[in-house]
């Protein structure tokens, strides 16, 4: 996920509170890890190499849901893909460090490796020395910011007690810091940037997760009381989009994440849906999916928001994940309308896969999904991806887990407009490379 923040309105702005600046937008590029503009990008890997990296990595990923408890003018960035992730691109402290961090729906603060930090994940780019900011402060544990995270201690250190937080992952890694403030600098697509003073961060100092390359952290845009998208607020108008162009293909287009005025979603072939909202997830009430003339009914799940959704929307995670009962019912439904032969899987839990048709004229059946209000039409690029040279599987896998997830590759060539004030999401087909 690589993000960079930046402002159309004037440079008198970046020197105000975020609290004063009201009504305007921006938009970063995101950037996909497997982009030859990521950081993380291996010359050497083919790309069938980095799709296996990318179904293992989603997998590991969608595992830390098991680790929550689920409760009942305009400025636009860029987002790269990597490795099923996104990265966006900011810069943090006096004077500002450009950093790299995985822009999260699913994840509610925004942290970063800084020094001195031990042990530390490995990094290629130089760790934030939060000591060379002159913006950067720790937080107290008597603060309100401190009490409103979930997960957080306190420390002594000399005569202050200073705010820490803890983040565990599905595979075991975790990230355990200071939780601090610092000003976030957003550098946008139109030139310009913005910054926004006291910041509350997550200052990691024992990282056990794996290689971090270039990039360090996650840009959490979830709904927690620290997530960067909460934290914006009324600067943003509590609107935020993104435009996920094809992320395992060999794309070299970066997709876009747009705050505030700009975020709204509309025009022809828009449809919205009730946004739930969790401590952090964004749930969705999916009622059903339908393959040709078959209807294939979800359910509830008692993990939802008062048990009225019951299933996330995540960018951070690749693959679609359903009950098991309902992932076998569409597999056969949609196995029943495919012509190609059928092979055996490279990469499990993918389950169903094809020999891949010469060219680029492949087959299937579109899959509608019903949510409440919205259908969604997902063609192949949304539910099959190329695995190896000569196969395709079927991008939606089975799961044990107490929420299902819709996952960014069924994202892919939509607009998705969140919009928290009116708790609404937005779909609107595009081409999100253009």
């Amino acid at each position: 996920m690589e993000r960079m923040y930046s402002s159309l309105i004037f440079l008198l702005f970046c020197l105000c509170d975020i609290s004063v600046i009201e009504g305007f937008g921006f938009s970063v590029d995101l950037i996909h890890r497997d982009s030859p503009k990521s950081p993380f990008y291996i010359p050497s890997e083919t790309h069938y190499e980095r799709v296996a990296k990318t179904i293992s990595r989603s997998i590991n990923y969608a595992n830390r849901f098991d680790k929550h408890s689920f409760s009942t003018k305009n400025v636009e960035s860029n987002v790269l893909p990597n490795e099923g992730d996104y990265l966006m691109s900011y810069s943090i402290g006096t004077p500002p460090v450009k950093i790299l961090g995985i822009a999260d729906t699913g994840s509610d603060i925004l942290w970063l490796q800084c020094e001195p930090c031990n042990p530390c994940s490995p990094q290629t780019t130089p760790i934030f020395d939060p000591s060379n900011s002159t913006t950067y402060e720790k937080i107290p544990c008597t603060s309100n910011a401190c009490q409103s995270v979930s997960g957080t201690s306190c420390s002594s250190r000399g005569s202050q007690q200073s705010c820490q937080y803890s983040i565990g992952y599905g595979d075991g890694s975790q990230s355990q810091g200071d939780l601090s403030m610092d000003t976030i600098t957003l550098s946008s697509t139109k030139g310009s940037t913005v910054s926004f003073p006291k910041t509350v961060i997550g200052c990691g100092t024992r990282n056990t997760l794996g290689n971090q390359g270039a990039g360090s952290g996650i840009v959490g845009l979830g709904n927690g009381p620290v997530s960067l998208i909460t934290q914006l607020g009324s600067s943003i108008q509590g609107k935020f989009a993104y435009c996920l162009g094809p992320t395992l293909s060999r794309t070299k287009f970066p997709s876009k994440l747009t705050f505030g005025e700009d975020a709204v979603v509309s025009g022809v072939g828009t449809v919205s849906t009730p946004l739930f909202l969790d401590k952090v997830f964004y749930f969705l009430n999916l009622e059903a999916f339908s393959v040709g003339n078959k209807r294939v009914e979800f359910g509830r799940s008692s993990s939802s928001p008062g048990g009225s959704s019951n299933i996330i929307i995540d960018s951070g995670t690749t693959l679609t994940f359903l009950p098991k009962t309902v992932y076998s019912e569409l597999e056969s439904t949609v196995a029943a309308l495919i012509k190609l032969e059928r092979v055996k899987s490279p990469l499990p839990p993918l389950n169903l896969c094809y020999k891949a048709p010469s060219g680029d004229n492949l087959e299937v059946p579109v899959i509608t999904a019903h949510f409440s209000g919205a259908d969604i039409k997902l063609n192949a690029l949304n539910t099959f991806t190329q695995v190896i040279e000569d196969t395709i599987c079927f991008s939606f896998v089975p799961t044990n887990q107490l929420v299902s997830i819709f996952g960014n590759l069924a994202h892919q060539n939509f607009l998705v407009g969140y919009d928290i004030q009116k708790k609404t999401l937005s779909f609107k087909p595009t081409d999100c490379t253009k």
